[in-house]
């Protein structure tokens, strides 16, 4: 796979996955490559800074995360404005969820627990919880709810 950084013809930039060069150039001959923000398959590739992995930038790397970023390169298409204005409404409803929210990182299922048995007073909370924590959360009756996965999380 590879990574390149995007940019349409209104100057939005975004990140897009490819198999390879070729993969690229003929998705883009297809109009197959779509903006997130406005739509536009007027798309060609941006400058890059290389990146180059050091112990220094691998410490840096270990402070959490604003929110939890899903690990999928699909591409994300928005081909009309129905897709656009729902899109908007989902940027809206996680930015509400992470203003009001407490993100608790890796301990976010331990803390669901908390809140559910009443140990711990009732906040909104957000996190990451693996596939199997999900799972028990839900046969032990608590209900959680993922944030949006949005196109820019995938840049």
């Amino acid at each position: 796979m590879i990574r390149y950084r995007l940019q349409c013809a209104a100057k939005h930039e975004f990140e897009g996955w490819f198999r390879n060069a070729d993969a690229f150039e003929r998705q883009g001959k297809r109009n197959l490559i779509v903006c997130p923000d406005c739509g536009s398959t007027e798309v060609t590739k941006a400058l890059m800074a290389p990146n180059v992995v050091t112990s220094k930038s691998r410490a840096a790397r270990k402070a959490p995360p604003a929110a939890p970023v899903p690990q999928s390169h699909a591409p994300q298409r928005v081909a009309n404005s129905g897709q656009r204005e729902l899109l908007q409404m989902m940027r809206k409803l996680r930015e509400e969820v992470i203003a009001k929210s407490e993100y608790v990182g890796p301990r976010f299922a331990e803390e669901a627990r908390k809140i559910h048995n009443e140990e711990v007073e009732e906040r909104g909370i957000y996190g990451e919880a693996t596939s199997a924590e999900v799972k028990d959360l839900a046969e032990d009756g608590i209900e959680i709810y993922p944030l949006p996965v949005l196109p820019e999380d995938h840049n």
